[in-house]
């Protein structure tokens, strides 16, 4: 009897993981520089541990389930890093919902209440325009087949011949869960994942990505690893959709970054494009303004971008190479609050119109067969007058006193 009760002690440990060994395990680790790993998704192994916690002094990482309504099934991983609080939504391609620092918070109220679940989404409907239906996260990726408008284009299909297909908007990653999910504790908080865009005659994309903080700072940061496991050349695209809410966007706050070019997405948006960089109280029937922009960089072909509140004394920044993200979205919906008041910052291998436009602007990438790109955003709070200034000076200092090209007319490839 004895026997039996270990062992089955034994699978539910392995199961379901122990928070008490957890927090005993990473003081050890602490200590001894032993990483702390935990599987809690792996598709190929039929494992999805439901409910799990590891504690350590002043920090933790909780995973759990949601239930009820459109939520219903899906995982949450939360961090608290002792300065901050992020959490990811495994089963939406790794997106991040929110991000919080005491009462400042990157993400937005959307329409959209519950985090929904991809198997309630239709891509398809209203036109395309389904993607819409589980809009509501801070850090949702756009791809990676294709991203951006919805719309037709051509392909090649399972018997060669040239055909049309429909194409949704902002494609399939956001709405397809992880295969395979891990926590790691050294040096870092490290939430690493596996997400797979895969079709028989069609792409086969692996998205890898970490999504990582130091204990008791206020950076965080994402590393992700696009690889074609095709046998052919595939075209790819990606977007880094961040979207902004209070108390970041209100009225006179401001996007600042060391802009080369600003060019607006359509007519609409050129009749603002002096005011493309400030914002406005919610305004009730606003039409989205859409800005096309060319960033400068540093000698390492590193930018630096940043919201920042009307007060000056809060703000979020981005930091990434232009050789990896060349193109920056700046998404300004000023709706009213019941409707969406929000702002995007969405760095990208191209901007967000249709995927015949993006490759008739030669602005769509390709990978070789076997082939990987890598991509990495870091990410900083910024607290107090004194943060938010610091990183305003180290933009100007990117920016160099090169001036900024205000286009008046939008691009003549636009779809719009």
């Amino acid at each position: 009897m004895r026997i039996y009760l270990f062992a089955a002690l034994l699978l539910f440990t392995k199961i379901f993981g122990d928070t008490a060994c957890a927090t005993a395990q990473n003081n050890q680790s602490s200590k001894d520089g032993i990483p702390m790993i935990k599987v809690l998704t792996n598709a190929a192994e039929n494992i999805r541990i439901s409910d799990w916690k590891h504690e350590g002094d002043g920090w933790s990482i909780h995973k759990f389930e949601l239930h009820g309504g459109r939520q219903d099934g899906v995982d949450l991983i939360v961090v608290d890093n002792g300065k901050l609080r992020l959490t990811v939504i495994p089963t939406r391609g790794m997106s991040i919902f929110e991000v919080t620092s005491g009462d400042l918070r990157l993400g937005w109220d959307s329409p959209v209440k519950e985090i929904v679940h991809p198997k309630y989404i239709n891509l398809e409907s209203r036109g395309g325009l389904g993607w819409l239906e589980g809009f509501n996260e801070w850090m949702v990726r756009c791809g990676l087949e294709y991203a951006g408008h919805p719309g037709q284009d051509k392909f090649i299909n399972n018997v060669g011949d040239e055909a049309t297909m429909d194409l949704t908007l902002h494609g399939k990653i956001g709405n397809i869960p992880a295969s395979k999910v891990k926590v790691v504790v050294d040096d870092r908080i490290r939430i690493q994942g596996i997400v797979e865009e895969r079709m028989f005659y069609g792409a086969q994309l692996e998205l890898s990505t970490e999504i990582s903080t130091k204990i008791g700072s206020t950076a965080f940061s994402i590393s992700d690893r696009i690889t074609n496991r095709g046998a052919s050349d595939q075209e790819f695209e990606i977007i880094y959709h961040a979207n902004h809410g209070p108390p970041l966007l209100e009225e006179d706050s401001q996007f600042i970054a060391p802009v080369k070019r600003v060019t607006p997405m359509n007519q609409h948006a050129a009749g603002s494009i002096d005011q493309y960089n400030t914002y406005d109280e919610p305004t009730p029937g606003f039409v989205e303004q859409v800005y096309l922009l060319a960033p400068y960089a540093d000698d390492s072909n590193r930018t630096t971008v940043m919201l920042r509140n009307a007060a000056g004394d809060k703000g979020v920044a981005f930091s990434y190479s232009i050789e990896q993200l060349p193109h920056l979205t700046l998404w300004k919906n000023t709706l009213s609050k019941q409707n969406g008041y929000v702002t995007g910052i969405e760095p990208g291998t191209s901007f967000p119109y249709n995927r015949r436009i993006e490759r008739q602007a030669g602005r769509l990438p390709k990978l070789a067969a076997g082939g990987s790109r890598q991509f990495d955003i870091d990410f900083r709070l910024l607290i107090g007058s004194a943060a938010v200034e610091a990183k305003e000076v180290a933009i100007e200092k990117i920016r160099d006193g090169r001036p900024t090209q205000l286009d008046s007319e939008p691009p003549e490839t636009s779809d719009q």
